[in-house]
């Protein structure tokens, strides 16, 4: 019997708001416990740090670059097949609910633009058609159907129900639950947890937000509050499951589009390289990944299609530029000589970075414009952080003259990183080097 895939997907959560991820509040029992049980990529990023582009990621297993999807407002091309298209073809029934951020407008999304999932309960941009307590959704027939309760509860419920209907069905699912929390609420620019939560002290300040100005000490509250209650609907779904006898044949996955920084690193809160932005939770259970432990080798969240293609005995495209992680975890694959992480940044930038066991180096078009320009032919150092002794990423040490060689060597593979998603091998232009009076930070030289 095919096992389903259900799979858990929030917006903009940081990778250190969990458990897992050595938060100390206990907002997440329910993702911990998933994550004990099955297996946890302990080392999971987004190529994309925007949600439109790291969708189109997720979907199809392809980078920016090749899908087209650069930056937010740009529909995913029918050209390129999603996860739904791929399930669809070994017979399974696809459902997607919540937001979805790959199709025209704000509202209801055009059948021809759902990606392939056949069972529609959604919103191209869910920031925009609802508040916390006020969700708007479009069915099957792009008929406006509101739905009660907090709005990650009234998701949840949605799931819940799609998983009743579905519990004498021969056929296996694949259901995307898409949920906004715990993206902030553009109109307000406010994280607006359910009101029991409303106003709970943040409770732990991670160390880059309480080094760096920001808005942290405003809105950290709410976020931890929206995480708690997000990880309390994963408790739903995991009863749901267990109760109508799901639990052994389905596959839940749980992960994000991209981080928060609370404008530390620009004026908004995410589209920069910084782990911040970058880093996610990813955690699955079930199938082959029950008792999978914690998985060391870097994920990207290109990786996640293929693996999950992969992990219910489906050829992986050949297309796809994303790498299953199923011979990892089935511990036939010793950990690559490189996997380092290619990160593409937009909308802030025409930015590239590359992100390594100790490093994290990224290049910035400066002459380009952030939202009509997708990339470049030349570009210049912009960051340079030393992860081993700097996990925070407090100290830019680009302009460093005893970095320089590492500099060096992190552009080549960057470029390499560059070619293989399908760009032009740029010029890297170096950023200018300081010596070591000059920066007052070290002595000596740096090996990579």
């Amino acid at each position: 019997m095919k096992n389903n895939i259900l799979f858990f997907f929030t917006d903009q959560q940081r990778y250190d708001s969990t458990g897992m991820g050595h938060n100390p509040c206990g907002l997440t029992p329910n993702f911990d416990r998933m994550s004990i049980d099955g297996t946890y990529a302990e080392r999971a990023f987004t190529p994309q740090p925007v949600c439109g582009p790291a969708r189109a990621v997720l979907q199809t297993g392809k980078y920016a670059t090749t899908t087209g999807n650069y930056r937010n407002g740009i529909v995913l091309s029918k050209e390129h097949k999603t996860m739904a298209d791929y399930f669809n073809e070994a017979g399974y029934f696809t459902g997607y609910i919540g937001k979805w951020h790959l199709a025209d407008g704000k509202n209801a999304v055009p059948k021809d633009q759902r990606g392939g999932y056949q069972w529609w309960l959604g919103a191209n941009s869910l920031e925009h058609t609802s508040t916390s307590y006020h969700t708007l959704l479009y069915d099957n027939d792009n008929q406006p159907v509101e739905l009660p309760g907090y709005r990650a509860d009234a998701l949840t419920d949605a799931a819940i129900r799609f998983l009743n209907e579905r519990k004498n069905e021969e056929k296996p699912f694949f259901l995307f639950l898409s949920f906004l929390e715990p993206h902030f609420q553009n109109c307000y620019d406010d994280f607006p947890a359910p009101d029991v939560y409303k106003h709970m002290p943040p409770g732990y300040m991670p160390p880059d937000l309480g080094a760096l100005k920001g808005t942290a000490w405003e809105h950290l509250g709410g976020y931890y509050g929206m995480i708690k209650r997000l990880d309390e609907d994963l408790g739903r779904i995991q009863d749901a499951l267990k109760s109508l006898g799901m639990s052994e044949n389905t596959i839940l996955v749980y992960s994000t589009d991209h981080g928060c920084h609370f404008k530390t690193r620009n004026k908004e809160y995410k589209r920069s390289c910084h782990e911040s932005s970058i880093r996610i939770p990813l955690s699955f259970y079930g199938g082959p990944f029950t008792g999978g432990g914690k998985l060391r080798e870097k994920v990207s969240l290109a990786d996640v299609a293929p693996t999950l293609i992969d992990a219910c005995g489906l050829k992986v495209p050949e297309d796809m530029q994303g790498h299953s992680i199923m011979p990892y975890i089935l511990h036939k694959k010793q950990k690559p000589a490189e996997n380092d992480i290619f990160i593409q940044i937009s909308e802030s930038q025409v930015g590239r970075a590359i992100r390594t066991d100790r490093w994290k180096y990224s290049i910035e078009a400066l002459d380009k414009h952030p939202i009509q320009d997708s990339c470049s032919d030349e570009y210049t150092e912009t960051f340079l952080y030393d992860l081993e002794h700097d996990p925070y990423e407090l100290h830019n040490l680009i302009h460093s003259s005893a970095h320089e060689s590492v500099c060096l060597v992190l552009a080549e593979k960057l470029k390499k990183k560059m070619a293989e998603a399908g760009e032009r091998i740029p010029v890297i232009h170096p950023a200018e080097k300081k010596t070591m009076g000059q920066l007052k930070l070290f002595d000596g030289e740096c090996e990579l």
